[in-house]
């Protein structure tokens, strides 16, 4: 998979790029994400992209074209136009079954806003998907466009190793629960011991008592998710 990703600051994603499993993936060609500055685009001696919005109010506003030349030239920068993703509090939330689904796309260009937004012109020309990770305000879409990185690349195959780790993650598809608990070594800290049906090797005990326990904490921490569940019966 490819992703580009178009922000006012590339430079946050340096750290990010360069850790863990997704630079990994990075080196072994297993995705392959394009940073862009949105400045290059704009046509102002002081590289200005946002202005005052129209009608007053209160900050400024990513202007037209600049984002327009800027998403149409790196859509271009290929054969495959991928899907353009704009990030915003107003757009469609973003959960797992539309996180296995992204992880489907051969292309994906993240475009991140910052300010007050994105003039609505930008939206009716580009006719992007808009995703939103939360109900919540952030300074800019980058930190968005990293959690949507960060939640599809671990889908991808070959990336986390074990092909089965994601099936069994809280929210993926088919699976209304959050995860059972887990444990490690050592058997015992502190008092607290490791369950003693995780140390039988009875698989099919073993699956039985994370069921239950997935259940219980899906019922003390997200009910919802079960009402969710009935409702769909």
């Amino acid at each position: 998979m490819r992703v580009d990703v178009l922000t006012l600051f590339p430079g946050i994603f340096d750290g990010y790029l360069h850790e863990s499993l997704l630079s990994k993936a990075i080196e072994r060609g297993q995705v392959e994400i394009h940073l862009h500055d949105i400045r290059q685009w704009s046509t102002d001696k002081f590289k200005r992209v946002d202005d005052r919005p129209y009608g007053g109010g209160p900050g400024m506003v990513l202007m037209v074209e600049p984002l327009v030349h800027a998403i149409e030239a790196v859509r271009g920068m290929t054969e495959e136009p991928g899907e353009v993703v704009m990030l915003t509090p107003q757009g469609q939330r973003l959960t797992q079954p539309l996180v296995e689904q992204i992880a489907t796309w051969r292309r994906l260009i993240l475009v991140c806003g910052r300010y007050e937004g994105f003039d609505q012109r930008i939206i009716d020309i580009i006719q992007p998907r808009e995703i939103s990770i939360g109900d919540f305000i952030l300074n800019g879409g980058e930190v968005a466009a990293m959690t949507i990185i960060d939640a599809v690349f671990r889908l991808l195959p070959g990336v986390l190793g074990d092909e089965v780790s994601p099936v069994d993650d809280s929210f993926s598809t088919g699976n209304r629960l959050l995860e059972f608990p887990q444990y490690t070594r050592p058997r015992e800290f502190r008092g607290l011991k490791v369950p003693d049906v995780l140390l039988k090797g009875n698989h099919a005990e073993i699956a039985a008592w994370r069921r239950v326990r997935s259940i219980q904490k899906t019922r003390e921490t997200r009910s919802d998710l079960l009402d969710d569940e009935r409702a769909g019966c």
